[in-house]
């Protein structure tokens, strides 16, 4: 038999065991390891960060969602509203609107929303921070800034029969630091928030 055939046949077929070799290992061993490890030392956050009240479950700490009034797309007033979305909150659509930051139609939809949260928020529009009015670039940011927080607690109180303290006393407890002390903003999730909020309008 021709040598150079043989050669070509042990090199294909060294080659198709490497290839399941290294398909077994990258495709299923290593999948498996991974998911094992996840799920026994960070079995809340391999699980989505699920958030359940009583017994039901409310949404994912690491996804946002709106908080508008039931059947419309208008902000219930006695909620933590969060970012603005450019997908909805619908996180198999994320993404942001792709807009630079002197376009034209960025600039104006940026004033009409600043108009719009300062109103709803009875603040002035010098008041309303960036996150109130940009969406985030995965546009399901669950988390807002303490100012954007800050200038809610009026209006949520009201609307829940709380005190002004009461409300900013909560905003304080969520509020979460920098990352290690250095990476990131301070930010209030919005979902635990919300949740916090309600527990304590129904002792009120």
């Amino acid at each position: 038999m021709n040598t150079s055939v043989v050669n070509t046949g042990r090199m294909a077929w060294a080659a198709l065991r490497m290839l399941l070799v290294l398909t077994v290992v990258t495709g299923i061993v290593y999948p498996l390891v991974v998911t094992g490890v996840g799920q026994l030392a960070f079995h809340d956050k391999a699980g989505g960060s699920i958030v359940k009240v009583d017994g039901k479950e409310v949404g994912s700490r690491l996804i946002g969602q709106s908080w508008n009034l039931p059947g419309t797309d208008r902000p219930d007033p006695k909620w933590f509203q969060g970012r603005p979305s450019n997908s909805g909150y619908d996180p198999l659509s994320t993404g942001s609107s792709q807009l630079g930051a002197s376009d034209p139609t960025l600039v104006k939809d940026v004033r009409a929303a600043k108009k719009q949260v300062a109103a709803f928020n009875g603040v002035p529009e010098s008041e309303v921070p960036k996150d109130a009015v940009t969406g985030s670039a995965s546009a399901v940011d669950p988390d807002i800034s303490p100012a954007y927080a800050g200038i809610q607690v009026r209006r949520v109180a009201e609307h829940n029969g709380l005190t002004v303290a009461q409300v900013q006393k909560l905003v304080d407890a969520h509020t979460d630091g920098r990352t290690l002390g250095f990476m990131g903003e301070p930010h209030v999730n919005v979902l635990e928030l919300n949740i916090a909020l309600r527990e304590l309008a129904a002792k009120s």
